[in-house]
């Protein structure tokens, strides 16, 4: 029953891959990542849980520092 939201996480990751926008790719992937913390929450699955929320903090971070250093750099 909770499958479908492995399932659903997996389309969203592999779609990410079709954005040119690299800021729209991580930030797909980012809730793609918190779709497999949901997962991996309902299964009882430690490993998964712990690899995407380093996934989803990456995702963010790089995607929030990106936007910043070009604020920065701009003014």
């Amino acid at each position: 029953m909770h499958g479908w939201i492995g399932w659903i996480a997996t389309a969203c990751f592999g779609l990410s891959y079709f954005f040119k926008n690299p800021a729209t790719l991580r930030l797909i992937q980012a809730g793609a990542a918190i779709l497999w913390i949901s997962y991996g929450l309902l299964i009882h699955a430690t490993p998964v849980v712990a690899a995407n929320v380093i996934v989803a903090l990456a995702a963010l971070y790089s995607t929030f520092a990106a936007r910043s250093h070009k604020t920065v750099r701009s003014t």
